[in-house]
C-alpha cells in the first residue's frame, strides 16, 4: 500500500480516533487510491498500533461508504464511481437548502461578514491555482451556515456525504467544481440573505450544487463508456 512511510507512531491513547482521521485523510485525498488492497496488520505497523484501532476505524470508514470488505477475504478503498456524484450532489442540495433555511433567522452580521471574508479568500485561492486551500474554503463557506442551522443531524449527515464527493471529484475531474462560477453563486447567497430574501437564498445554494451541462457530458460520456 503507498502509504506515507514518514507517518510517525500515533498517541495510543487516541489510537482509534488518530487511525480513524489518517485513514479517512489518505481515501479522501487519494493516497489510498480506489481498489487499494488495505491490511490490517501492515497499516497497524506503519501507525505504531495494535490491529484493533485499525479494524475499528476500517468498520466505520466502511460505514460512511470509504471502505468495502469481503467477509475473511479482503478489505479496500471503496471504488470512485462517477455515478455517485449524480446520486450525492442533488441529495447535499436538498439538506444544505435545508439547513440555511434554518440558518437564515438565525445568521448575525458577523455570520454574514465571515462568509464574505471566506469567499473573497476563496476567490483568491482559485486564481492563486492552490486547489487544497480553495476545496477547504469551500468547505468552510458551506460549514458556516450549517453551523447556524443548529441541526446537529444536517451537519452529521453532510459530514459523511462532502468527503465522498471530494474524493469522487479528484478522482476524475481533478478540481472541477472549484469554478470561478462558485464565487458568484456565494455572492448571490449572500446577497439574498442580507436582503431578508430566504427563498432566493435557498434556490442559490441549490445552483451551487447543481452539475454544469458540461460535466454531465463528461459523466454520461464516460458511465456509457
Amino acid at each position: 500500500m503507498p502509504i506515507p512511510t514518514s507517518t510517525a507512531p500515533l498517541n495510543r491513547s487516541l489510537a482509534r480516533e488518530e487511525v480513524y482521521r489518517s485513514l479517512k485523510q489518505w481515501i479522501i485525498e487519494l493516497q489510498l487510491a480506489p481498489g487499494e488492497i488495505l491490511r490490517d496488520q501492515e497499516l497497524a505497523l506503519q501507525l505504531g498500533v495494535s490491529r484493533t484501532p485499525v479494524r475499528e476505524a476500517l468498520r466505520q470508514l466502511e460505514d460512511e461508504g470509504l471502505v468495502i470488505t469481503s467477509f475473511h477475504k479482503w478489505t479496500k478503498v471503496a471504488p470512485s464511481r462517477l455515478e455517485e456524484i449524480i446520486e450525492l450532489y442533488p441529495v447535499v442540495a436538498a439538506l444544505e437548502a435545508t439547513a440555511l433555511e434554518l440558518a437564515a433567522p438565525r445568521l448575525t452580521e458577523t455570520d454574514l461578514q465571515e462568509l464574505e471574508a471566506v469567499n473573497t479568500a476563496l476567490a483568491q485561492a482559485i486564481a492563486a491555482h492552490a486547489h487544497q486551500r480553495a476545496t477547504e474554503l469551500d468547505a468552510q463557506f458551506h460549514a458556516i451556515i450549517v453551523r447556524a442551522s443548529q441541526n446537529t443531524e444536517i451537519e452529521k449527515l453532510l459530514a459523511n456525504l462532502r468527503p465522498r464527493i471530494k474524493r469522487i471529484e479528484l478522482a476524475h475531474f481533478g478540481d472541477q467544481r472549484m469554478a470561478p462560477q462558485s464565487i458568484q453563486e456565494h455572492k448571490t447567497i449572500i446577497a439574498a440573505l442580507r436582503a431578508g430574501d430566504t427563498q432566493a437564498a435557498v434556490q442559490a445554494i441549490k445552483q451551487n450544487w447543481t452539475l454544469p451541462p458540461d460535466l454531465l457530458q463528461v459523466i454520461a460520456t464516460t458511465v456509457s463508456a
